[in-house]
């Protein structure tokens, strides 16, 4: 379903893809908004995706990173080369993944902007869900970054990563819903082969803090914040 929020374009992925068809939407996205296919200066889109570990081009070249798509497979993920930078982030069907494209003029965003601009924004509409949601990483998270946004200083809940081309600017997420004992213990296996170290006990969920929220409430309050923009 695709639908204007204000000057957004915001695109609610109903049909499931696999791991490599979603990731490189996001780049067709990027694109289309850089050279103006598509009119709107900001687009948002969010989806359900099919079980996936998500590695960075980066970590592509690191010697264990056979062993840790084996890994993956073997425990019902497909391992997918992320369009942005970061680390290995898993992820499936129980989470809501989003990208924000934003066009820009030469030198009118930066990157440490954009995640703050965006992490503010996310924080606040998780507080209005009743999480205590901050911008900041967690000793010990996964895929670890300045602007993760945690809950409660304890548990990494949304990591964000950025591509940017000339005109436009991606940056893309992931909020996990219920359980995620299956992404700690492939992430195990995973950074175990490209020897990253992370403690599992920071593998946040909605379902922690506010138990039992809808999945569209969830996904309102994360498209009006990013269409804000």
């Amino acid at each position: 379903m695709t639908l204007h929020n204000g000057s957004a374009l915001v695109i609610r992925q109903e049909e499931r893809a696999d791991a490599a068809t979603d990731l490189e939407r996001s780049v067709e996205l990027l694109r289309a908004v850089a050279d103006g296919t598509i009119a709107p200066h900001r687009v948002v889109r969010v989806y359900a995706p099919v079980p996936t570990v998500a590695m960075s081009r980066r970590e592509s070249r690191l010697p264990g990173f056979e062993v840790a798509r084996t890994a993956a497979i073997e425990r019902g993920f497909a391992p997918a080369i992320r369009p942005t930078g970061g680390r290995a982030v898993a992820y499936d069907e129980s989470c809501i993944v989003f990208d924000v494209v934003a066009r820009e003029g030469e030198g009118s965003i930066d990157q440490a902007r954009f995640f703050r601009e965006v992490g503010d924004a996310l924080a606040g509409s998780l507080r209005g869900l009743g999480v205590d949601a901050r911008v900041g990483d967690v000793p010990g998270e996964y895929c670890p970054g300045e602007f993760s946004l945690n809950a409660r200083g304890a548990v990494k809940l949304i990591g964000t990563s950025q591509r940017a081309v000339r005109g436009a600017r991606l940056l893309s997420g992931m909020l996990p819903l219920g359980a995620v004992d299956r992404f700690t213990d492939v992430l195990l296996a995973v950074n175990a082969a490209l020897e990253l170290d992370w403690d599992p006990a920071t593998f946040g969920t909605l379902a922690t803090e506010v138990p039992r929220m809808p999945r569209t409430m969830v996904e309102d309050a994360l498209i009006t914040a990013l269409a804000a923009g």
